[in-house]
């Protein structure tokens, strides 16, 4: 448990606290309760959501290993203790200037799915050192799943054609780089954003934008061959050239009268890509180039992507719709307090309610590997399984003791994790019309 100190740790540049990233109330909820000892009662949170967005089957797990790495900075150095201290008394400040978590954390790996009322995440410790977490943990937790689960959606629809992360200008910057790791986990080839391939490890991948081609412009005008020149002599005949800034059947001839037919790719980012992708592959034959992929781009959702799927499109380019609210709604998770001193305590607010009780999951599979259901059973406990049926355990130590416990699973372990839980759902369950959970949750 922490202890009071006067003086925080100093946090360094490279490591920057992460004790600002939450809401005022859990500061004044923990002086309230520090004033009259309840802060220190044994308590259990969880995250879970009480529901899937509209039309969704399932959601993705992610971020989990991100809010452990911030939990490791979850530290009050004196910039953090000066804010703060404008609104909170002397002893919490003192308090925290100490903290650290010293409890222990369970939750879903990263890659699993979830469903309404998964404990994806179980917090326990004091109620003082658990209940400043809630904001860290659901922002990393909402919006990484939130992404994830778009991004499957969006995977599976393009069935093994590669699609590539390109949202980066679409977002906040940080968010950008979560957005890559997310989708990656959720079977993504690669990203344009370079701060997700030097943190996470994530593939890269990017040519030019429509701004290059327009840089060879001069008295005579547009000199479309001049720009493709360029990116060639400098990329190789690998490269993939943009081929719509102007005329896309002129764009196509060029580029293949400049890199030859043996052109890696040309991409489509705009118009009627169905359409456009079936004349630029019978222009490309005719020119020679069988083996020139076609890329496709320009604001594509899963919908688009399945619709594209019956056009000789080889691979997607997606942006927007991975990374904005229209595309990736909420994961709608939540942090409640489901224990307080070994007693279980629920809120029971109308379209708010929560289960109490601290809880673990499995999930059951018949001998085909098909899922049949996620049960919520008491933590702790053994629940009785189904004659016949193989249960898998969902939630994983995590922390123990405030330490993250060793050979917790790597970006590709989480990434081949995704698919094969995709793979054991049952098919009506991937279906991208709307309809109910792909699995039904039972709480024992």
């Amino acid at each position: 448990m922490p202890t009071a100190s006067t003086a925080g740790p100093d946090i360094s540049d490279n490591a920057p606290s992460a004790a600002l990233f939450t809401d005022q109330y859990e500061y004044t909820m923990l002086s309230a309760a520090l004033a009259d000892g309840s802060a220190h009662k044994p308590c259990s949170f969880e995250v879970f959501a009480r529901r899937l967005p509209a039309g969704r089957r399932y959601g993705v797990v992610a971020g989990t290993a991100r809010f452990l790495e911030a939990l490791t900075r979850f530290r009050f150095g004196q910039d953090e203790l000066d804010v703060v201290a404008k609104f909170l008394d002397a002893p919490t400040v003192e308090w925290l200037a100490n903290y650290r978590f010293t409890g222990d954390i369970d939750g879903y790996r990263e890659g699993d799915l979830y469903f309404p009322g998964s404990p994806v995440l179980s917090v326990r410790g004091s109620f003082a050192e658990c209940v400043v977490l809630e904001t860290l943990a659901l922002s990393i937790l909402n919006h990484d799943s939130a992404i994830a689960s778009a991004a499957a959606r969006m995977s599976d629809a393009a069935r093994s054609r590669p699609i590539i992360e390109m949202g980066s200008r679409r977002t906040h910057e940080e968010a950008a780089v979560a957005s890559s790791r997310a989708a990656y986990i959720a079977g993504f080839s690669a990203t344009s954003n370079l701060e997700a391939v030097r943190r996470h490890g994530v593939p890269g991948a990017g040519t030019s934008a429509h701004a290059f081609t327009l840089l060879y412009t001069g008295a005579d005008g547009p000199d479309e061959k001049a720009a493709f020149a360029a990116q060639v002599r400098a990329l190789g005949v690998s490269t993939t050239l943009l081929v719509d800034t102007y005329d896309i059947t002129q764009g196509v001839a060029n580029a293949v009268e400049v890199a030859g037919p043996e052109l890696g790719g040309v991409r489509i980012d705009s118009g009627d890509l169905g359409v456009l992708a079936r004349q630029v592959r019978q222009q490309l034959d005719d020119l020679g180039a069988k083996n020139t992929k076609i890329v496709v781009s320009g604001d594509l959702d899963e919908y688009a992507i399945a619709a594209l799927r019956a056009e000789p499109v080889d691979s997607y380019g997606v942006g927007t719709s991975l990374v904005t609210g229209s595309g990736a709604p909420t994961a709608g998770m939540v942090y409640k307090v489901v224990t307080v001193d070994g007693r279980p305590v629920a809120k029971r607010s109308s379209h708010k309610e929560s289960r109490g009780g601290a809880k673990a999951a499995l999930r059951t599979t018949r001998s085909t590997g098909t899922a049949v259901e996620e049960i919520v059973y008491p933590f702790g406990s053994t629940p009785e399984i189904e004659s016949g049926l193989t249960a898998t355990d969902l939630s994983v130590p995590l922390v123990r003791g405030g330490e993250q416990v060793d050979g917790l699973p790597s970006l590709q372990d989480s990434r081949a994790l995704l698919a094969s839980r995709l793979i054991s759902l049952p098919w009506e369950g991937l279906k991208l019309s709307q309809g109910e959970p792909a699995i039904p949750t039972r709480f024992l």
